[in-house]
């Protein structure tokens, strides 16, 4: 498991995944990524105390995942990440959190003490599919509610049962409401959520141009920030 990287090519930054509590939702249809969380609160300060112990500080930013929320990650780690944060400079945070926690977020801010890009697993912005198939448990109804909370929107693309007019939806939404975003190409995983490789081709030809954004990141595959199994 790689649990340390640095992102060069758009918002250089480096990038650490760690073990956190598991998932306070967990309940995501699509969701494998629960399997790293732990309940051995040992085991994940040891972990996460040596992958922080790499970062350097050399870009002024640094972003923190775990599979799950930032509030999941021991207190005793996010204590550590504070002191990393004054001790090599750093200038800007990137966090995510679950949309159940967005009334804890400006909590979030005033401990770490410096300005936070906080992402969300939006997945997509058309309800239904968003609460009845992939049962994200995120209630909220326009981009303008999701905006009041999170600067940076994570969505998915290429789910059996998208359609292509629901993605063209999605990036609009995207690039007219944030400043920042991450596009995810959905991989088939040990859930029963299947990728349509058909959409996929599609959205990769309509959409190739991205690349060349610089406000958004497009994951071919859920490892393309360097870290992850």
């Amino acid at each position: 498991m790689d649990r340390y990287s640095r992102i060069i090519n758009k918002n250089c930054r480096e990038i650490v995944l760690l073990k956190g509590y598991p998932c306070a939702w967990g309940k995501c249809t699509f969701c494998d990524y629960t399997e790293d969380n732990s309940r051995d609160l040992q085991e994940m300060i040891e972990v996460n105390s040596k992958v922080l112990s790499q970062v350097t500080g050399e870009f002024g930013v640094l972003e923190v995942i775990n599979s799950g929320s930032c509030f999941e990650i021991p207190e005793k780690t996010l204590r550590l990440i504070r002191s990393i944060i004054k001790e090599k400079d750093i200038n800007q945070l990137f966090l995510e959190s679950h949309w159940i926690y967005r009334h804890k977020l400006q909590e979030m801010r005033d401990f770490m003490g410096i300005p936070i890009i906080f992402k969300i697993g939006v997945e997509t912005f058309d309800n239904e599919f968003r609460q009845k198939v992939l049962n994200k448990q995120a209630d909220f109804k326009t981009p303008q509610e999701v905006r009041e909370y999170f600067d940076s929107p994570c969505i998915m693309v290429g789910i059996r049962g998208q359609s292509k007019e629901m993605i063209d939806d999605d990036i609009r939404i995207l690039k007219e409401y944030f400043e920042l975003g991450t596009i995810n190409v959905y991989t088939n995983n040990t859930t029963d959520v299947r990728r349509d490789e058909e959409l996929v081709k599609w959205f990769m030809e309509k959409y190739s141009y991205l690349e060349e954004d610089p406000s958004l990141e497009v994951l071919y595959l859920n490892t393309d920030f360097g870290v992850g199994d």
